[in-house]
C-alpha cells in the first residue's frame, strides 16, 4: 500500500484505481483519508493491493506467483518489441525497487533468481529483438 496526496479532491487516482481491469491474483482499492497531512489543499489518498493469496514468507511475493505475473507483463507487447533488454536494465522494473543484485523488497532470493532465468531465456529466443548491446 501506499499514500497519494494530491492537490484537490484526488478523484483521479479514485478513477485511475477503479478503471483497472480486474486480476485473478489481487485487488487494488483507493480510498480517501480523513486526515489531515502536510498541507490542507491536499487529499490523502490511501492505495491497497489486497492479495487472494496469503504470502507465508514475511509479506514477500511468492516465486509461483511473481513468475507468472512477469511472464504475463512482458508478453504484452513482444510482438511490437524492437530490443531485448539485458536483465541488469530490467532488474529495478522486475523486482521493483529498491533492489539489491538477487532480490529486493518484495522478491527474496529464489524468487528472483528464477524470475531472471525466465526472463533471460525470453529475451535470449530472440522474441523481443536483438539483444541491446550497450
Amino acid at each position: 500500500a501506499f499514500v497519494s496526496c494530491p492537490y484537490g479532491d484526488g478523484l483521479e487516482i479514485i478513477e485511475s484505481v477503479e478503471a483497472m481491469e480486474p486480476h485473478p491474483c489481487a485487488t487494488i482499492t483507493a480510498e480517501r483519508l480523513d486526515v489531515p497531512f502536510y498541507n490542507s489543499g491536499t487529499t490523502p489518498i490511501l492505495v491497497r493491493c489486497n492479495w487472494h493469496e496469503a504470502f507465508p514468507e514475511r509479506h514477500m511475493v511468492p516465486k509461483k506467483l511473481a513468475v507468472p505475473l512477469m511472464i504475463q507483463q512482458e508478453m504484452r507487447m513482444w510482438h511490437r518489441a524492437e530490443i531485448g533488454e539485458r536483465w541488469d536494465t530490467m532488474r529495478p522494473y522486475l523486482l521493483g525497487d529498491p533492489h539489491g543484485s538477487r532480490s529486493s523488497l518484495f522478491v527474496n532470493q529464489e524468487t528472483a533468481m528464477a524470475m531472471k532465468r525466465v526472463y533471460t531465456a525470453m529475451v535470449e529466443s530472440g522474441m523481443f529483438g536483438p539483444l541491446r548491446m550497450d
